[in-house]
Formats: C-alpha cells, sequence, structure tokens
C-alpha cells in the first residue's frame, strides 16, 4: 500500500497538533483513547477550543440516565447560539467577510459579520411578525444564495426549527417533508439560474404549500428578477411575504433569547431503506460544536481561512458550513450554478477570486472535472488553497490520485471525511499534516469510539465488517421527528449498546481505515443518499405499474445511479415498444422526485424476486444485476424470478 505524505502541510503547526500537546495527551492515539474512557473532560475541552460560550453555564456535560440512545449533553446550559455565531465576530471584526456568494453568471456579493448580523436581526423581527417562535417550523427550500444561510441562523434566534430541503426537490418531495414537520412557513425562491437559464421553483413551491393545510405563510426570495410572486397562482390558507420586505423589519434589541443546549435547531430529512423520510433532530448545544469541532480536528480550519463546499443548503454539509464555519469565525463561500459551466474551469477560477483555503467536493464530481481539457487548474490559480475536502461517498484510486497528484501538486492533504446526517458531521476523517493513503483515512474523528466488529459485535481487522459506534457524541441525533421507536430501530436494535451505522468498512494492518459502501440498501447519488421506497412509491403511482424496486448501481461519474425494475398491470401493453414506456416512467419519477433524480434505466419484470413472505430481496436483484454473489437464496418465493435480471445483466454486459 502507497502511502502519500502532503509536502505543503507541518503536522506540529496544526490546530488539533497543538490541542493535543496544549492538553497532556502526548499523541493522537492517547487523545483517542482519553476521549473514550473520559468523553465530559474531553467535550469540555471542546468546547472551549471552538469559542461556545453559554448565557447559563451547564452543570452537567453529559447525563446518561436513560440509556446510551437518549444522552443529554450540556445539562442546564442555555447559549444564544446567533451571539455565538455571528454576533461576537461583528462586534470584534465588523468589517471582516463572513459569506461570500457567486451566481451562476458571475455576481457577487460580499457579507460582512456586521451586515449579516444586521439581516439576520431584521429577518428574527419578521419572522416573529408572521407568528413563528420557539419551536415554530420553518421549511427552507431555497437555493444556494445567502438568504438561506440568513433564514437558518434567524430562525436559530428565535428558537424555531428549519427544515432545510434540498433545491431540486420536486413539489411532491416537498410536500412529504412539510407535511411531516408541520411547518408554518415555508421560505422559497422565485427560481435560480443553471447553466446560464433560469429554473423556476416558486410554482412546486406554492402546489406544496396549497396542500400543506399546516402552511400559514410563504416567503419568497426574488432570485430571478422579476418581483417574488410574478404571474403565481396560490391557495387561500397562506400569506404570500416578500423576504426583502420581511428582513427590512426593525429589530427589537431586546429581543435576545437563549435557548437550552437540547433544545431542537434543525430537522434534516433523510431517506433510509424504508418507509417515508426521517427527519433527524439537531440541537442547538450539539450539531454546531461537531460542525466546528470537525472543522478544527480534521480540516484544521482557522479563523482567516475560507471554506467554500460544493453543495446544496438542503444536503448537511450546507448547515455544517453556516454552523461550524461562522461559529469559528471564518469566511464561507456559497455558489450557485454547476461548477463546470461555463467550461470545468470555472471552479479554480472561483477559488482564486474568493480566497478560498479549504474546498470540499465530491468524488463524483472531481471524476466529472477529469474528462476535460480545462479540468487542470492554471498555476497560481489554486495558491490558497491548504487543503481538500471530500464526502458523501467512497473514493475510486484514480480520481483521488488525480486530485492528490495533478491538483494538488502533492503538495495539499485530502480530508476524507464519512459520517451523515445523523452524526451531526464525520465519523471518520484524515488529518492534515499526517500521511494518508489513497481512498482511506487515518481513522475516527477524537470523541467519536469507532470500531469494525462482525455480526456478533466483535471487533474485525483486516476483514470487512459493519462500521460502529460505543459511545455517544454531542451531534448525534436526539431521535427522529416523532418517531423515536424508528430511530432505537435504525441504529440500536442489530446490535444491542452500539450504534450501527449502516457502512462497511476496514481497518487494515497499518492502521488505516476504509469505507467500502453501504450496508444497507440505502443508495447514495453524486453522494446523496435517497432511500429505495421514494423510487419505487413514484413508480407505484403511475397506472401502468404494479410493483417497483429500486438499487444503486455502480457508475462511473455519479458513484451510484439508480436502476429500478417494475411489474406491469397490462404487461402484453406495456412490454411493447419498452423504450417509450420506459422514458414515460423516467420523466414521471423526475416529475414527482426531481429532475436530479431521474432513474438511469428501468426494466420491466414478469415477477420482482421477494421472499415467502413478501419481502422485496433489492440486495439479490441489485448483486444479480451487477454480477456479484447473490448469497443464500433459499428464502426466495421463486427462485427462478432471478433469471430474468441476471438476462438483463447479459444484455446490459
Amino acid at each position: 500500500m502507497k502511502v502519500f505524505t502532503p509536502s505543503g502541510y507541518e503536522w506540529k503547526g496544526t490546530r488539533l497538533a497543538r490541542f493535543i500537546e496544549r492538553h497532556g495527551y502526548g499523541s493522537l492515539d492517547q487523545l483517542q483513547e482519553d476521549a473514550e474512557r473520559d468523553a465530559p473532560v474531553f467535550w469540555d475541552r471542546v468546547v472551549a477550543e471552538v469559542g461556545l460560550e453559554w448565557s447559563t453555564p451547564y452543570t452537567q456535560t453529559l447525563d446518561m440516565s436513560d440509556g446510551i440512545m437518549w444522552p443529554r449533553w450540556f445539562v442546564g446550559g442555555r447559549l444564544d447560539l446567533v451571539d455565538n455565531i455571528v454576533g461576537k465576530h461583528a462586534r470584534r471584526h465588523p468589517d471582516k467577510v463572513a459569506v461570500r456568494w457567486e451566481g451562476d453568471a458571475g455576481e457577487e456579493r460580499r457579507i460582512t459579520y456586521a451586515e449579516l448580523a444586521r439581516e439576520v436581526d431584521g429577518m428574527a423581527a419578521g419572522l416573529r411578525a408572521l407568528g413563528a417562535g420557539e419551536g415554530s417550523r420553518i421549511a427552507i427550500y431555497l437555493p444556494m444564495v445567502p438568504e438561506a444561510a440568513v433564514i437558518l441562523l434567524a430562525a436559530a434566534k428565535i428558537g424555531a426549527i428549519s427544515v432545510p430541503m434540498f433545491s431540486g426537490y420536486s413539489a411532491d418531495s416537498v410536500v412529504q417533508r412539510v407535511q411531516d414537520a408541520a411547518a408554518t412557513v415555508l421560505v422559497c425562491a422565485n427560481g435560480y439560474f443553471r447553466r446560464g437559464k433560469p429554473v423556476r421553483m416558486l410554482a412546486d413551491a406554492l402546489a406544496a404549500a396549497d396542500a400543506c393545510e399546516s402552511v400559514q405563510h410563504v416567503v419568497v426570495v426574488d432570485r430571478l428578477g422579476n418581483g417574488p410572486y410574478a404571474g403565481s397562482e396560490h391557495g387561500g390558507h397562506y400569506d404570500l411575504c416578500d423576504y426583502a420586505t420581511l428582513a427590512a423589519t426593525p429589530a427589537d434589541p431586546s429581543a435576545a433569547e437563549s435557548f437550552g443546549a437540547s433544545d431542537p435547531l434543525m430537522l434534516v430529512y433523510t431517506s433510509g431503506t424504508t418507509g417515508k423520510p426521517k427527519g433527524v433532530v439537531h440541537t442547538h448545544g450539539g450539531f454546531p460544536l461537531k460542525a466546528a469541532q470537525d472543522m478544527v480536528m480534521a480540516f484544521d480550519l482557522r479563523e482567516d481561512d475560507t471554506l467554500m463546499w460544493v453543495t446544496d443548503m438542503g444536503w448537511l454539509m450546507g448547515p455544517w458550513m453556516v454552523f461550524g464555519a461562522l461559529l469559528l469565525g471564518a469566511t464561507i463561500v456559497l455558489c450557485e450554478g454547476t461548477p463546470d459551466y461555463p467550461d470545468a474551469g470555472r471552479l479554480w477560477r472561483i477559488v482564486q477570486r474568493h480566497g478560498v483555503t479549504h474546498l470540499g467536493l465530491s468524488p463524483t464530481l472531481v471524476r466529472l472535472l477529469m474528462g476535460s481539457r480545462d479540468a487542470v487548474p492554471q498555476i497560481g490559480s489554486l495558491d490558497t488553497v491548504r487543503v481538500f475536502g471530500s464526502t458523501g461517498e467512497a473514493w475510486n484510486e484514480t480520481p483521488w490520485l488525480w486530485l492528490f497528484e495533478t491538483v494538488g501538486q502533492s503538495r495539499r492533504p485530502i480530508v476524507n471525511y464519512s459520517g451523515g446526517t445523523e452524526i451531526g458531521g464525520g465519523i471518520l476523517a484524515c488529518f492534515p499534516g499526517l500521511p494518508q493513503t489513497a481512498c482511506g483515512f487515518n481513522g475516527p474523528i477524537p470523541g467519536m469510539a469507532a470500531d469494525v466488529v462482525d455480526a456478533e459485535g466483535k471487533p474485525v481487522r483486516g476483514s470487512v465488517g459493519e462500521l460502529v459506534l460505543r459511545q455517544p457524541w454531542p451531534g448525534m441525533t436526539h431521535g427522529f421527528w416523532n418517531d423515536p421507536e424508528r430511530y432505537e430501530d435504525t441504529y440500536w436494535s442489530a446490535l444491542p449498546g452500539l450504534w450501527v451505522h449502516g457502512d462497511w468498512a476496514s481497518i487494515d494492518s497499518d492502521g488505516y481505515w476504509f469505507v467500502h459502501g453501504r450496508s444497507d440498501d440505502t443508495i447514495k447519488v453524486a453522494g446523496k443518499r435517497l432511500g429505495p421506497t421514494e423510487f419505487e412509491s413514484a413508480l407505484v403511482s403511475h397506472p401502468l405499474v404494479a410493483e417497483a424496486v429500486a438499487v444503486g448501481v455502480p457508475d462511473p461519474i455519479k458513484g451510484e445511479a439508480v436502476v429500478c425494475f417494475v411489474t406491469l398491470h397490462d404487461k402484453r401493453s406495456g412490454l411493447e415498444g419498452w423504450s417509450v414506456w420506459e422514458t414515460e416512467l423516467s420523466d414521471h419519477v423526475a416529475r414527482l422526485l426531481g429532475k436530479p433524480l431521474r432513474p438511469a434505466r428501468i426494466h420491466a419484470l414478469t415477477q420482482i424476486p421477494k421472499t415467502r413472505n413478501g419481502k422485496i430481496l433489492r440486495r439479490v436483484v441489485r448483486n444479480a444485476y451487477i454480477g456479484r454473489p447473490m448469497g443464500d437464496l433459499s428464502s426466495m418465493e421463486n427462485p427462478r424470478s432471478i433469471d430474468e435480471v441476471i438476462g438483463l445483466r447479459a444484455a446490459r454486459v
């Protein structure tokens, strides 16, 4: 195994190395051991390291009286989170840039900490005027514009709970999440620009609001510049509000509030393998602390740094940037559009213009860039970059080497970062300044008591097992919204006392960790985690389809692509001219879930492989289609049903 040592980074100068030295841990391994043995002391030190200040100091760091599944962190503590994130920096460095933004056509905005504080205060006052307050849910259906960050912070300031959603969702996908959260306010844009063309969002947003009786107000950001409500029609049970007008509401200086460390901050919906999307609950004390800790220890982010992650505010890394980097007093860059338009050099030009020091991008994006003549940055364009970050999916060695050697000149570490929405950040990471191996991890982030175990929960080394966690951490989800049983069943039922994350992982003889993909049926398309039931439900809603199964298959660009298999109500008429029907069904899924989630292929079967008790064998279908071992088929209702899938594989090859 080849090990790479980035030439431009020195371990002893990193924040993590200084943290180890300052607290007398002696080594990273010793830090890991001590953090597991005495978690309260470690997390107290993390609170001080990231500068989290308390209105009312907590009296107990960790209370496990309700069991490992339901820890209470920072008991009795109350904090003004927005003052920590914006206010104190605005007082100390009012002219420092907090948010940089670049539009699809190259437009730029710079918002200082002082300006951000004023806009957040105004929007908080505006939301209060709409009747929102502590515990209210505010759904956020916005592209990567500064207003998305403002709404997240304004909601936190009044104790409301943000519900950020992917800007590419269709109306039906928005409805699911808004209804489950019972959001009273929906903040949307009339559209955004992508590849030089407007993408209109308002019709979908209003259609979703029409279907959700809980929605009382729809706040519209005029991104397209043609008036926030141009040409819009809507139902009568909610009001339309202009974002700019609402943000200009006079702030009440006496309205500052603090909230408990365990009070809900945000619901981030993520899909599992079964059932509806689940609302992951993050808290005022836990999520920002975990995000900032990971940035300090895994990314070596400092106050004078600038972080840009190519993401969406509806995926975890969007709020992760806002709450984590701004808590540390750094600058974040939000970017509209795609990083390869008008050419593959756009990403590097953005990096150069905005002085990005930490650039996060997915393996999918790297694979896309590799195929373009413009992909290699010009000399000097990456001079500010110190660290690359990557999350959302597993690497392949070729694109990893291209980013490290060709783009990064073998000088910059690639922080491979793996965790999840329910984690509030990362479990595993690389640490700048330490040697790293292609596609691997140096190990768990301090405070994450990770292990790799077999089916009985016993540690394994040198072979693949389940990635688990043995202790709680502040950033972990505080259950699923209104569904505690599902939370317990999802993570704690397989191996009692262990959080089973759902990833296959291994630890090699040199101590490097590797993640080998999902151990459940969750699909990851371009790093975005999706449940198969969302695709299956969309397909079954079409009158042609009787049953459906969706699986993720390897894709050289996206990492995984979605392939669906259906049975038909009228097999004879449906199978005639199948290519036309396949297009119709793909369009149908795209209309329901959003264009980015269009399946790569849809195949018709006479019977979907199931067990005798009716359970769909997704993993068997997937493995048959891609040519992997299918395992024990003894429970299958009709073993011959898999032959059709194998035949499709042969035709595919």
